[in-house]
């Protein structure tokens, strides 16, 4: 975990931790120099990312050369080859102080089991990794990794696809025991053969107080006359639309193409009235925290880390609701260490190791009893809702249905002709 000195809370950070109704699940709540996995390295990675991401939309409407376990088998070499190699999102994941090049928790793995773990942090969008992978995989060759960590609605789609390893739960009882009852089943992985889940977070609304007034809901951000040209919204499609559909009343979980499509229309009205000025991925956060945007649609970390420095800038969870995202472990075909994979899976189940690595990465944690373990290490963090918030908060945070690959390619190109991509 870490363990420099904490900064102080701003107001607003104190206010989200004291109850849910003011909270936010995801990013470093503790301590200004860590930064949330969403941020992507501000500046020019982050540019980069975004660079990146203009084109690679085109590939997350492609709908790829689906594969079987017939058609695509895989050998696992774990018996022999005592290695791993992990891609996750940056900065995801615990590190040592001193030498920021060591991560404790991997360490730890290494040392338990003798498998020595490549950690590559090259997961900086779910459409551009898509990009990456896309041509590999459908043809079925090897992408040299075992372990990939995608958002939900990615990971369904690659399950979809037929490109990824049906796992072996004889290995994984430290999940079948430990995974939250929040995370199982998912509407993409309704039995969790495929997806071991890594952490979560949450999307709802953010402002600038310096140059806005309390803003509280969705609809405020398209209608407000204050907030004409100064609105952001994220360019990923889930993002976006899953609290349009809240603020026409849907259920991003579970609606029906009318109600997409109505929801569409409400944005593209703000669109064309100039209500909104563009669709952004994480540059946001730099606008929001200058006051050259007065509100926006944003993910939690950044904007509670943006409050450490700027107690102008506020999250809101918006009355019509809000909606939560999981980032999930999976082993993709022809990669030749999955029973490696599935230790490492199991080892990050296990409570202690669960605690020490949200102690560091401040996101929901997915794993029962790891608060009680976290209360050993800090008391305060294990009485943070935005790590361990309880089955009640969590029922009122929505996740985005699972789309078809027809859906998904259908609605998905309905939303960049409205945005402009």
């Amino acid at each position: 975990m870490r363990t420099s000195p904490r900064k102080p809370l701003s107001p607003e950070a104190a206010a989200v931790l004291s109850a849910f109704s003011g909270s936010a699940f995801g990013g470093s709540v503790f301590g200004g120099s860590v930064v949330s996995r969403r941020t992507l390295m501000r500046g020019a990675a982050a540019t980069g990312a975004l660079a990146a991401l203009g084109g690679s939309l085109a590939a997350c409407g492609t709908e790829g050369t689906k594969q079987t376990e017939a058609s695509c088998v895989s050998e696992d070499k774990s018996a022999t080859e005592k290695t791993l190699a992990f891609s996750n999102w940056p900065l995801y994941i615990d590190v040592d102080e001193k030498d920021e090049s060591k991560r404790p928790t991997l360490l730890a793995f290494e040392s338990q089991t003798g498998i020595k773990v490549t950690y590559t942090e090259d997961i900086n969008d779910n459409n551009e990794f898509f990009g990456k992978i896309n041509k590999q995989l459908g043809d079925c060759q090897a992408i040299d990794r075992d372990i990939v960590t995608m958002t939900d609605w990615m990971a369904g789609k690659l399950v979809r696809l037929g490109w990824m390893q049906k796992l072996d739960k004889a290995n994984l009882p430290n999940v079948a025991a430990n995974l939250a009852a929040s995370f199982k089943g998912p509407g993409w992985d309704p039995q969790n053969d495929y997806s071991v889940v890594w952490q979560a977070g949450l999307t709802g609304v953010a402002y600038n107080a310096k140059v806005a007034k309390e803003v509280r809901t969705i609809n405020e951000l398209l209608t407000r006359p204050d907030l004409k040209g100064k609105v952001t919204m994220l360019s990923e499609m889930q993002d976006t639309m899953a609290l349009m559909l809240l603020a026409n009343g849907n259920d991003p979980a579970n609606f029906t193409e009318a109600q997409f499509d109505a929801a569409l229309t409400k944005l593209d009205a703000a669109v064309k009235s100039g209500q909104i000025r563009k669709f952004t991925g994480n540059d946001y956060a730099q606008d929001l925290d200058k006051g050259d945007i007065a509100a926006c649609i944003a993910w939690s970390g950044d904007v509670i880390q943006l409050g450490f420095e700027n107690e102008n800038v506020k999250w809101v969870n918006p009355e019509e609701g809000l909606t939560y995202f999981t980032d999930n472990m999976m082993v993709p075909n022809k990669a030749t260490h999955k029973a490696n994979a599935e230790k490492l899976m199991n080892y990050y189940y296990d409570p202690k190791v669960a605690a020490e690595l949200a102690a560091w990465v401040n996101y929901i944690c997915p794993v029962e009893g790891a608060q009680a373990e976290m209360a050993k290490i800090d008391k305060e963090l294990a009485e943070n809702p935005l790590i361990f918030p309880s089955a009640a908060d969590m029922a009122k945070a929505k996740d985005f249905q699972s789309l078809t690959d027809a859906e998904e390619k259908a609605y998905q190109e309905k939303f960049q002709k409205v945005i402009g991509a």
